[in-house]
């Protein structure tokens, strides 16, 4: 395996567009465990691009977004950002991603000013201490044999290097035949202190939100997921609401399940939660799910 000595230090590198006009900006890819550029690096560059062109003052606290067609990892992908609105206290902006001349990733965000206003949450469910819990270097290895490619858990481990990301429960490639509850928490913080700018932690829960969102899913069904080959799929959309500040680079619990699947998708819905119990986020995704055939 060809491990970088600093993984975080190689996303956040990945995540600092290039700019090549007033609101036009250039990202990279990194290598993923399938063959094409992974969702959340796309979203988490998109919002980057966005946040770029709004206010310092003005958080991130919503986006919209559509995959509209499998990335390049070869190529660069063009962001360009539409200012569609600047108002007192809300800025909207629109971004599309572009490769070879062709669309391939949507999104609307919006920002805003701080705010004072009412004020509730839904609990925080019981989880375990997540120092308590195994690393994915750890708990990766046991299920070597779930794929029938040796070299998937090395990708694995490489492509979840710059982020701590540790399962409560088995993951889908752990129980492989054995339906379960379609529900599904994991730990997860940087591998490493990030720097105070709010929208590079927005940013960065962005591009892990779209880890392990599906594997509820998968769980219902006694699936193992893409790398073992009894599911293809791909992510549809994406949603996120922002709704109180924290810290990427700190402990988040991501609570996910799945309340549907039918017409060969499924949805995913969770809540990221502080490790002191404040509800930070909320998410929402639907993905292609299909068995594949014969």
């Amino acid at each position: 395996m060809n491990e970088s000595p600093d993984p975080l230090l190689d996303l956040l590198h990945l995540l600092d567009l290039e700019q090549i006009e007033r609101d036009i900006f250039r990202g990279v890819s990194r290598s993923a465990v399938v063959p094409r550029v992974f969702g959340g690096q796309v979203a988490a560059q998109a919002l980057v691009a966005a946040g770029r062109t709004v206010p310092a003052e003005r958080g991130a606290h919503s986006l919209h977004s559509y995959f509209l067609r499998a990335g390049d990892p070869g190529a660069p992908i063009v962001y360009t950002v539409d200012r569609i609105r600047d108002g007192r206290s809300f800025t909207t902006r629109r971004v599309v991603a572009v490769q070879h001349g062709q669309p391939i990733f949507h999104l609307s965000a919006s920002f805003q000013s701080h705010e004072e206003g009412l004020e509730h949450q839904a609990p925080m469910p019981a989880a375990p201490d997540p120092e308590t819990l195994p690393t994915a270097a750890e708990m990766l290895p046991r299920y070597a044999d779930r794929f029938s490619d040796p070299g998937v858990v090395d990708r694995l481990i490489e492509a979840r290097a710059a982020v701590d990301l540790r399962y409560v429960d088995a993951p889908p490639f752990g129980t492989v035949g054995e339906a379960r509850e379609p529900r599904s928490q994991v730990w997860f913080r940087t591998n490493g202190k990030l720097a105070d700018d709010p929208l590079l932690h927005v940013c960065m829960a962005t591009y892990v939100s779209d880890m392990t969102l599906l594997d509820s899913v998968l769980l219902a069904h006694g699936r193992g997921g893409w790398a073992v080959g009894d599911v293809v799929g791909a992510s549809l959309d994406h949603a996120m609401w922002f709704h109180r500040p924290f810290r990427a680079d700190e402990w988040l619990l991501y609570d996910q399940e799945s309340p549907s699947a039918s017409g060969g998708r499924g949805l995913g819905q969770a809540r990221i939660y502080t490790a002191d119990g404040r509800l930070a986020i909320t998410v929402i995704q639907e993905g292609v799910v299909r068995v594949p055939r014969g």
